[in-house]
């Protein structure tokens, strides 16, 4: 009996398939993640030693509160850039 595929369509859709995105536009959304993840790090601390203790100057500082979401939000700004960016095209 003779092999026959089921649906030899779906092979030139897989040999003809390319990435979603250019290799350029996979960097930034690497370098977005980078700045994201560097964003929550500068959001981290506070650990105590005593839970009866409380130190506003460290929970309420620039870096917390201001520096840190700033960060994130311009992570974020980059992901949303290198989805969008469109491929230079070569014509």
């Amino acid at each position: 009996m003779a092999k026959t595929s089921a649906n030899p369509a779906s092979k030139d859709a897989l040999a003809n398939s390319r990435p979603i995105f250019p290799k350029e536009n996979y960097k930034f959304m690497l370098a977005g993640i980078v700045v994201i993840v560097l964003g929550f790090l500068l959001m981290m601390g506070g650990d105590a030693n005593d839970p009866n203790s409380f130190k506003p100057e460290e929970v309420y500082s620039f870096r917390r509160i201001t520096l840190a979401p700033t960060v994130i939000v311009l992570g974020l700004l980059i992901e949303v850039y290198a989805i969008m960016r469109r491929p230079k095209t070569n014509a």
